[in-house]
């Protein structure tokens, strides 16, 4: 049967539509998590046993497919992480960002699946544990809502939420990826800035979402390392351009040196500026 509405379904209805690519499923609290195929719940990854194991076998084989070679296990670690943390974050950024409503989402309550036909960024299903919002909010009167006193305390709840789901998670991944500590939370860092403010541009609403992420993140907002780090380029016609300096680095580089993204703390300014104006044509 499918769930009935909750405070976060039209939020998750919106992030699909933009976001065909990546399914999201509520389940009610009383469901069991989905198991088998390439389901894999978050606890599990967190544990760092077989199942982390079996989860980065996928992408190792798809960088031998991909690239034509192997990836040093730290490397294929870290495209791990970010495949998972990437739609994690945006299931407690996007209901923030649409709708002023934050989920809690402890490590149990969520399971990913990145085999799905049809779904290259995979599908994930979710049980959260009650949500804060606003007052008056109409879904302040809901089960399992928390009503905080405004904008600020919200924010410190988005930031509480991704930080008790990653925790764990961190934790698994860390010792495969030889990172420990502020390396990792930089990665939690820009997974939460360029997934939402990726999902922001597909909404057009990214420059809400440059304003909305530099008080999510302003700086000194532990375990979280640095602000959300935005800033602005000049075109060769003066046009602005808009990028932000990545707290950590993917390890793109190790398998495509010449081909790093325009975030990357290896790209210059300038290279930078053609990469942005290449994107934009």
């Amino acid at each position: 049967m499918p769930v009935a509405r909750s405070a976060l379904t039209d939020a998750y209805a919106r992030l699909s539509e933009v976001l065909p690519g990546l399914g999201v499923t509520e389940q009610a609290p009383s469901e069991r998590a989905p198991h088998g195929g390439g389901w894999v719940t978050a606890d599990a990854l967190a544990a760092g046993g077989a199942e982390l194991a079996a989860f980065l076998a996928w992408d190792e084989a798809q960088v031998l497919r991909d690239y034509g070679q192997w990836a040093r296990p730290d490397v294929i670690a870290s495209f791990g992480l970010h495949r998972y943390a990437w739609p994690a974050c945006l299931l407690i950024t996007v209901p923030w960002f649409l709708h002023r409503r934050v989920p809690r989402l402890p490590a149990a309550r969520v399971a990913y699946d990145r085999t799905a036909a049809g779904l290259p960024l995979g599908r994930m299903a979710l049980r959260p544990v009650g949500f804060a919002c606003l007052p008056g909010d109409p879904a302040a009167a809901l089960p399992g809502a928390r009503v905080v006193a405004g904008e600020e305390e919200l924010r410190a709840e988005v930031r509480a939420s991704v930080a008790e789901h990653l925790e764990p998670v961190l934790a698994g991944f860390g010792p495969r990826m030889r990172r420990r500590g502020r390396a990792l939370w930089g990665m939690a860092t820009d997974e939460i800035v360029e997934g939402l403010w990726y999902v922001a541009h597909l909404l057009g609403e990214q420059e809400r979402a440059r304003r909305e992420l530099e008080l999510l993140l302003p700086g000194a907002t532990r375990p979280y390392v640095g602000d959300a780090a935005f800033r602005e380029l000049k075109g060769p016609d003066g046009q602005p351009l808009h990028t932000r300096d990545r707290a950590s680095c993917c390890m793109f580089y190790t398998l495509r040196p010449e081909d790093t993204c325009a975030t990357c703390p290896r790209t210059c300014d300038a290279d930078r500026v053609n990469k942005l104006l290449a994107t934009a044509g």
